[in-house]
């Protein structure tokens, strides 16, 4: 793969609940619930946090010791529907009425998934497997004869999950597949939360 691009583009955010995040010996591995749509997405932006230190002996260094902390995830988006928002912020949502109840929260966690598109056209899916939203900041201005608009800015803390996977027998934060290794078969990415364990290789 000796071609240059950019990214251009993202599209398709969707998301689903991890319902149980363990080791094989605990008797659950990691397992979601059904994948949903987020919401329409205008731009998505990842840092990671992380260190390293360098220890000197003998007058000289000789050691690095290095850190990966967790991944600080920002999402525009346009305002989720009121059953989407209550489910990834924790509150409640009435189905009789429609109506979201803000107040005390649940502690949910969610892996989310999307596709990044470069400026030659190819593209780029990443599933990322837990992790929390924090409740957004919310602005709403007077109409004036502007263009002037808000949407508004998720931001998803991700973690890597408890359960090793078969396949690295490690923790995961994510996987992310590129179409131009033309190696998978992406038919079926969304259906369900893909894992290294779970990604198909095209026939």
């Amino acid at each position: 793969m000796s071609e240059v691009f950019k990214f251009r583009g993202v599209e398709g955010l969707v998301f689903a609940k991890v319902t149980t995040d363990n080791n094989e010996a605990e008797g659950g591995g990691y397992v979601t619930g059904p994948v949903k749509p987020l919401s329409p997405v205008g731009e998505i932006g990842k840092s990671t946090e992380s260190d390293s230190a360098t220890d000197y002996y003998d007058n000289q260094p000789m050691i690095v010791t290095n850190s990966t902390g967790s991944d600080e995830v920002t999402l525009r988006v346009a305002p989720p529907a009121l059953d989407v928002y209550a489910e990834i912020t924790g509150q409640y949502y009435d189905e009789a009425t429609g109506a979201m109840v803000e107040g005390e929260r649940d502690n949910d966690y969610f892996a989310i998934g999307y596709i990044t598109k470069g400026t030659d056209g190819k593209k780029r899916y990443v599933w990322r497997y837990k992790g929390t939203f924090a409740i957004p900041e919310e602005t709403s201005a007077t109409e004036d004869d502007s263009t002037d608009s808000n949407d508004l800015e998720l931001t998803f803390t991700g973690i890597n999950t408890t359960h090793k996977f078969t396949k690295t027998g490690r923790t995961a934060k994510a996987l992310v597949v590129d179409e131009r290794m033309d190696k998978v078969d992406f038919s079926t990415f969304f259906d369900q939360v893909t894992t290294i364990d779970t990604l198909t290789k095209k026939a």
